[in-house]
């Protein structure tokens, strides 16, 4: 048996039997200190880059792989439960010419900006943010319907829309945002998730082509 003792201190507890000539045990004990903690910092270590594997190094956000492993389970949940399952795909409006113009460090800190309003904007519980590629993001959200996710889309356009970002070289930058809205619900969900995906993305098309800084929805 392992026992803790004060100041992070553990030892293992060994029984010896039969050791004395009236054949009484007693017991010893061995100091694994080193071992236990050895064994926590690898622990520490190993979540730690589980984290990085799924984690977004910019924005701190889940990514492609982590969202990719979350639309799969969630959608056999949604055809399980017949529920409702929205997606939210977003696009940062001319983001290559923010790039162009004031510099890929200026791009990064608007991404940085950006995730973190998206993390603010949507804290439902079992929802999930993600940095989908480059400056595309995506919102998942099981037990939505296609109405909820388009109030939260435009919650989200306005809520970008009023956000001004920039330093004494830039001057004050204004951001925008396109988004397409995607749900699949019944027996939508007899097909592949990724027919989801692509209802998104299309509408997401559709804002850009009407002029961005817009909200464009699709059903699945």
């Amino acid at each position: 048996d392992v026992l803790a003792l004060p100041q992070d201190r553990w030892v293992r507890v060994v029984e010896l039997r039969g050791t004395q000539a009236n054949g009484c045990s007693f017991f010893s004990h061995v100091d694994i200190t080193a071992s236990r903690r050895q064994q926590e910092e690898l622990r520490q270590l190993t979540l730690h880059l589980e984290s990085l594997a799924v984690k977004d190094a910019l924005t701190g956000l889940v990514n492609r792989r982590r969202f990719d492993e979350a639309l799969e389970s969630e959608w056999r949940r949604a055809h399980r439960s017949e529920t409702a399952l929205s997606l939210l795909l977003l696009d940062v409006d001319h983001f290559k010419q923010l790039n162009d113009s004031f510099g890929h460090p200026f791009g990064d800190e608007v991404l940085k900006c950006f995730a973190g309003l998206l993390a603010h904007c949507v804290q439902r519980a079992g929802s999930l943010v993600s940095r989908y590629g480059g400056e595309e993001f995506a919102i998942l959200l099981p037990g939505t319907g296609l109405s909820g996710a388009a109030r939260l889309a435009e919650f989200i356009r306005q809520q970008v829309e009023a956000l001004s970002l920039g330093n004494q070289q830039t001057g004050l930058v204004q951001i925008t945002v396109s988004v397409g809205v995607a749900c699949a619900s019944g027996p939508a969900l007899d097909s592949s998730c990724s027919s989801l995906i692509d209802m998104a993305d299309r509408a997401l098309y559709e804002a850009k082509r009407k002029g961005r800084n817009s909200v464009c929805l699709a059903g699945v």
